[in-house]
């Protein structure tokens, strides 16, 4: 008896495998997590006051900003002056390499920025810089 047309084994179906695939963009997401640098602003503008010359400060880690009203800023809270110093240790102790960045408005005054660097060298920080805008 010649078999018949239904008679046949079904074929497989073909499929893409897509773990290749899938490895290559976690791969991709790993390196692009590890390499990214993420830059904590203080959560405040301030008017920064006029500087002839500055330069440019690599590893900036923590961003304080002290506004015209003598409130200091870090990661986008307002800080009590007694709280200062603890928060950058633990800033610091997250990247023992970065420096302070001091965003002090023209307004504020040197009491308060005096403060901060103070706070920021007890806590074991050793670069230290005032923001500043150039002409």
């Amino acid at each position: 008896m010649p078999k018949s047309v239904s008679a046949r084994k079904p074929e497989p179906e073909q499929q893409i495998d897509l773990t290749p695939m899938l490895d290559v963009v976690f791969i991709m997401l790993i390196f692009f997590i590890v390499t990214a640098s993420f830059i904590k602003e203080p959560g405040v503008d301030v008017e920064r006051p006029v500087a002839e010359t500055r330069d440019l400060v690599k590893n900036q880690n923590i961003l304080i900003a002290i506004t015209q009203g003598d409130k200091i800023w870090i990661d986008k809270k307002e800080i009590d002056k007694r709280f200062v110093k603890a928060i950058i240790e633990r800033m610091h102790a997250e990247n023992p390499k970065g420096a302070v960045v001091v965003q002090a408005d023209k307004s504020s005054t040197a009491e308060m920025f005096a403060l901060v660097v103070d706070a920021a060298k007890q806590a074991g920080v050793v670069d230290i810089v005032l923001a500043a805008e150039g002409n």
